[in-house]
């Protein structure tokens, strides 16, 4: 009893003695501050969170949210308040986006006083009674009529205040229902169009064309009509479904604006990627925005020769190829954009060599950069006979190619399809090939400098209810 009792003491030492040594003190979160986070989709498509404190009044009462984006999606918007999220309630909202023009200011006046000044230093006072673009009609106060042309002949028109329901900002109009009155910090989320981003990369290949210096640049376009000051910036790459076409973007003038180290930080997110800004960055409205990506030097690389006759009858197609991986001084999944190769030339300026677009790509996943087509490479690709019998077919190719090149011997991959919905086999052929899948097979062969190499292979096919 005595050894039971002592277990038994020593267990409860244990329990509460140990429980308390090796608990970690939970980490009290963060707590929420005033300001803006925005994440931008490259399908014209942002999500705004932001964050203010705003004064609420007990009760029932009307509440002005302004400063949202012209293109915001009104039914999107979600509230919350984040110091009393029970104690507040949005009874009806409004999405206010009359806003001040001389037009409409002129409308809302009719019929009541404005006074308009001339450039000879004159001035008219009076209630409007009508007004187009070419002149303005007044009456005075003894009754009398004058037509004031407008023109060049107009220098300034007063109002005696705004009137009601007209605005100078897209505004969000609440009734909210408060059970305490006070300022509470709040968030208001969103969707806005007219704001999308895109990746571009730029490759430098070494001498040789066995290695490239690899940078990529993120490209932020906002066309939304609202600037994001100090914004926590996020970007999703994929392909995100949407229930409808999103609308057009309004158009506006672009500033370019390149920022400095450093770059996004990047991780899976659902079935997507996503890329952080680890600094605040102001996004301003009709701005071209450019902040680095990534940076890889040294990345090894292959330069790989392919004569495809469905996709260039007349040209050997010039690829470089590389592996997405941390092994090759990479890893980092890569969202689609457009890549721009260049190479150094003697006097050590950077030429153009061709450019292409990537779709995403993960990790571990190869890159392919169609650069441009072979000079000095020449194919040619023949159909030499086609017999039909019944329901079989027999078409007989030759391809000729042709090395010019001043630096040696090259391979070339000479691609053909046979055909993804039919059967098919290779006949007679001179050189070896590799089927990659169904309707594809690949003719890997050498071409010595200064030669010629001819492959000549026949293509069997036949209907599938025919007997082989």
């Amino acid at each position: 009893m005595r050894k039971r009792f002592a277990a038994l003491c020593t267990l409860s030492l244990l329990l509460v003695f140990g429980g308390r040594v090796n608990a970690q003190p939970d980490k009290p979160a963060a707590k929420p501050e005033a300001g803006v986070s925005l994440t931008v989709y490259n399908s014209d498509l942002g999500v705004v969170k932001d964050r203010r404190v705003l004064d609420f009044a007990k009760g029932t009462s009307e509440l002005r949210f302004g400063e949202v984006a012209k293109q915001i999606d009104a039914t999107s918007v979600r509230f919350k308040s984040l110091d009393a999220p029970d104690d507040v309630s949005i009874l009806e909202q409004n999405y206010e986006y009359d806003l001040v023009n001389a037009h409409k200011l002129l409308e809302k006046f009719l019929d009541k006083e404005i006074t308009v000044f001339l450039k000879d230093g004159n001035l008219h006072a009076g209630t409007l009674m009508s007004f187009d673009h070419a002149q303005i009609v007044l009456k005075d106060k003894k009754g009398g009529l004058t037509m004031i042309a407008r023109n060049d002949n107009v220098k300034d028109i007063q109002f005696p205040k705004l009137p009601e329901g007209l605005i100078v900002k897209p505004t969000l109009m609440w009734k909210v229902h408060s059970d305490k009155g006070g300022k509470q910090l709040s968030q208001v989320t969103y969707m806005t169009g007219g704001i999308g981003w895109r990746a571009d990369y730029t490759v430098v290949t070494n001498e040789d064309d066995t290695q490239i210096d690899l940078g990529g640049w993120v490209t932020v376009t906002n066309n939304s009509g609202a600037t994001y000051k100090d914004a926590k910036l996020k970007l999703i790459a994929g392909d995100i479904h949407r229930a409808q076409q999103p609308r057009p973007q309004w158009r506006g003038r672009a500033m370019a604006e390149a920022a400095g180290a450093p770059g996004f930080e990047e991780k899976s997110f659902f079935e997507y990627h996503l890329y952080t800004l680890p600094r605040p960055a102001t996004v301003k409205e009709n701005q071209v925005k450019q902040i680095e990506l990534l940076h890889s030097n040294n990345v090894p690389v292959e330069k790989r020769f392919i004569f495809d006759h469905q996709k260039n009858q007349k040209k050997v197609m010039v690829n470089l190829e590389f592996e997405n991986s941390k092994k090759n001084r990479v890893g980092m999944a890569l969202p689609k954009g457009r890549v721009r190769v260049y190479k150094r030339d003697t006097d050590g300026s950077l030429e153009l060599l061709g450019e292409d677009d990537i779709d995403h790509t993960p990790t571990n996943e190869k890159v392919r950069i169609h650069v441009g087509d072979a000079f000095d490479l020449t194919p040619e690709y023949t159909k030499t006979n086609f017999v039909q019998k019944g329901l079989h077919n027999w078409t007989d190719i030759s391809v000729k190619l042709r090395n010019h090149k001043e630096d040696g011997d090259v391979q070339v991959v000479i691609v053909e399809h046979p055909g993804e919905w039919t059967n098919w086999e290779i006949e007679k052929n001179s050189h070896p090939f590799k089927k990659k899948d169904a309707g594809t097979i690949e003719f890997p062969v050498t071409v010595k400098k200064d030669g010629e190499v001819k492959i000549t292979y026949t293509i069997h096919r036949w209907r599938q209810d025919g007997n082989r």
